[in-house]
């Protein structure tokens, strides 16, 4: 079996450069494929840069592939109307009734966006589900930068191999942006869900500035999640343990961009 060089794509700006580098000839070889997993809530203006990107690919024949497992918010809110009875836990802060705060168990990367993409490897490969896929047969691109060097991890598949292209290149995300402007490419947003957990204030305060529409579905989410099933304590998107639209933005809480730290090299590239 011909070793397969495939690009994860979360369309941020690492995984955006690295794709566009790839297809113009500076890294090679040029990956035939790159996978986008989408989890139903990505902001509009991701999705619209997408459509571009999934274009501009295609001139140099790469294909940008989107996969999914279902809408991680609908999926709550099914979940909580008692119609699904399992759903993959997204990293929710907790308060508890003695005030001790916390933080629930992570699953949303595996299922939403780590094994789509490696189903859909396996449908590229032509192998099943039990299927065996010989070791080393797929190089998984990651869009890591050299400023993010502490997400770099080893598959934990054996039949495949992660590279980090930006490392080789020593570039971080400031040589990214400059590499996308110098070649008259529109920088990309930043790619993460609307509700996610990890956001920073700077992140919250500018979906509230910009776009109201999906600000207000962060807040109506949070309000929702407070008394999730069989979670000991209530629920909260925000880290201060408070009701969204009850943050206080404009002050700094002390708080840290933990979406680089937990993302584990797939969402937000």
């Amino acid at each position: 079996m011909e070793q397969m060089h495939v690009i994860s794509l979360g369309a941020g700006v690492q995984s955006t450069t690295m794709l566009l580098m790839a297809a113009r000839g500076e890294i090679e070889p040029k990956p035939k494929y790159a996978i986008f997993a989408d989890t139903g809530w990505e902001p509009l203006h991701v999705y619209e840069y997408l459509k571009w990107l999934e274009k501009e690919a295609a001139k140099h024949g790469v294909q940008v592939i989107r996969v999914s497992n279902g809408n991680i918010r609908d999926d709550v809110y099914d979940h909580l109307r008692g119609d699904k009875k399992r759903i993959a836990s997204m990293p929710f802060f907790t308060l508890d009734e003695n005030g001790e705060k916390g933080m629930v168990m992570r699953q949303c990367t595996q299922e939403y966006k780590i094994a789509p993409i490696h189903r859909e490897v396996r449908r590229l490969l032509g192998v099943g589900p039990r299927g065996r896929i010989p070791e080393g047969a797929v190089v998984m691109w990651m869009g890591i930068s050299l400023d993010e060097i502490e997400r770099m991890k080893p598959s934990r598949k054996k039949w495949m191999e992660h590279r980090f292209p930006l490392i080789e290149k020593n570039m971080d995300r400031v040589a990214c942006t400059t590499w996308l402007r110098r070649n008259r490419y529109r920088v990309p947003p930043k790619s993460s869900c609307i509700g996610c957990p990890f956001h920073d204030d700077i992140a919250w305060l500018e979906l509230k500035r910009n776009n109201p529409e999906e600000w207000m579905e962060a807040v109506y989410f949070d309000r929702k999640i407070r008394n999730l099933p069989k979670l000991k304590g209530q629920a909260f998107l925000h880290r201060s343990c408070v009701p969204l639209e009850e943050v206080d933005l404009s002050e700094n809480q002390g708080t840290l961009d933990l979406f680089a730290n937990e993302c584990e090299g797939h969402c937000g590239l």
